[in-house]
């Protein structure tokens, strides 16, 4: 897998009306890589990742997966948002096989799938329970099942732990990460939550506001065995520190 944008730009509406939302973005992923895009409220962040997922257009610049131009989406990307936008009449088994069944695989292909990511995500035990049986963090979790059963090369992940109180959002993290590891996804996150971006990511692109472009990228190589370990850290916290401050200088006076 190899994501590549290369001088992206996106503009909503014509003319003199005409809003530059992102300006020049370029990064290259790779296979297995953990990255994320951080940056504040009007950075272009959700735009950005709509591009990604083939669900808006550049403006000019481009975007490529192995290869091919984004045109569109795919199943080749499988995306997650803050809202876990379950359909809340079908279980947790059968919002996972949806998709599949959309995509024509057969009963024994769907059940062995949907079987099988249920269990990568721990939640085997609670596949015949409608969502409104599930807590926000199962429900999410149910959600990145459904992204993992269409066997995407790239897992988008648009806010996932945003609407998650504090407690579960960090247990939602610690899920991930091992997730990540366990089977070597390549994943591209974005958010506003400087503890999520460094925790998680291995590499971090800050990005500006109005309009969005990349200012500050960095490459990290935190021992994240143990997250709450790390939180607490004396360099955590001065690398969150000069992170934060980044950011609040970027929002009062933008470069």
């Amino acid at each position: 897998m190899n994501l590549v944008l290369d001088s992206v730009c996106k503009r909503f509406g014509e003319g003199r009306d005409a809003q530059l939302v992102l300006d020049q973005i370029s990064f290259t992923m790779h296979t297995g890589q953990f990255l994320a895009l951080l940056g504040s409220s009007g950075s272009g962040k959700s735009t950005l990742m709509r591009m990604v997922a083939g669900l808006e257009k550049p403006s000019s610049g481009s975007l490529h997966l192995d290869g091919e131009a984004i045109r569109g989406p795919g199943s080749d990307r499988g995306m997650v948002f803050q809202k876990y936008s379950l359909y809340p009449w079908l279980t947790a088994a059968q919002n996972v096989a949806f998709g599949l069944k959309i995509k024509g695989l057969d009963r024994d292909q769907i059940r062995e799938r949907t079987g099988f990511y249920l269990e990568v995500v721990g939640l085997a035990d609670a596949a015949r329970r409608l969502p409104r049986e599930l807590s926000g963090g199962m429900q999410q979790r149910v959600a990145i099942a459904r992204a993992l059963a269409a066997e995407p090369r790239l897992l988008l992940l648009d806010e996932p732990f945003g609407a998650l109180d504090l407690q579960i959002r960090e247990s939602m993290q610690e899920f991930l990460l091992n997730l990540w590891r366990s089977t070597g996804l390549s994943v591209l996150l974005i958010t506003h939550d400087i503890d999520e971006a460094l925790l998680l990511a291995q590499q971090v692109h800050i990005l500006a506001p109005r309009p969005g472009r990349i200012v500050q990228s960095l490459s990290l190589d935190l021992n994240n065995d143990d997250l709450r370990d790390l939180r607490i850290s004396a360099s955590f916290q001065t690398l969150r520190h000069q992170v934060a401050e980044t950011l609040r200088q970027l929002d009062r006076d933008p470069p």
